[in-house]
């Protein structure tokens, strides 16, 4: 399994999927949803709310809408509600919904931001355990490569070194 940790923004990561930290409900209201939704266009935010309620460590797949880099969006709950504080188990049951929901969707490749550091209110040391813990636990058949890529650098840092801690 290859994994590259990118400063950047998730829709410019060329990619076959990315992955939208989302709520339950399917709502694309703020952080990363909400530039998703303004970018992919709110088709996609229908085709997710269509699928709801989607639970914690599932997750929904949708068109990428708009998105010419990549062919597809994996809604993975961190929460029930939009704007909930999350215990940081949440990032790791939302991380492992999105890659087994890639890896059989027959997607070779994934970008994924940090999960729940915004309004979910999880610290990006923890968050980037949870994310490597799920990424290391993963038993891919078709998924090859993982862009961790973040805009924030103090999340692309505690990637590097919960990558680099074994």
């Amino acid at each position: 399994m290859e994994i590259a940790v990118v400063l950047g923004s998730l829709i410019e990561v060329d990619v076959e999927a990315i992955v939208n930290a989302a709520n339950s409900q399917g709502l694309m209201g703020g952080g990363v949803a909400g530039f998703l939704k303004k970018a992919a266009g709110a088709e996609v935010e229908a085709e997710a709310v269509a699928q709801a309620p989607i639970p914690v460590g599932q997750a929904a797949v949708t068109s990428a809408g708009a998105l010419e880099r990549c062919r597809a969006i994996i809604h993975a709950p961190t929460m029930e509600r939009p704007a909930m504080r999350i215990p940081p188990e949440n990032v790791y049951q939302a991380t492992s919904g999105a890659l087994r929901s890639a890896d059989e969707a027959g997607f070779a490749s994934l970008a994924i931001p940090g999960m729940g550091t915004g309004v979910g209110g999880v610290a990006h040391d923890e968050a980037a355990r949870q994310m490597v813990r799920a990424i290391r636990e993963l038993e891919a058949t078709s998924l090859s490569r993982i862009v961790l890529v973040d805009i924030d650098e103090a999340m692309v840092g505690a990637w590097r070194e919960a990558l680099g801690a074994g």
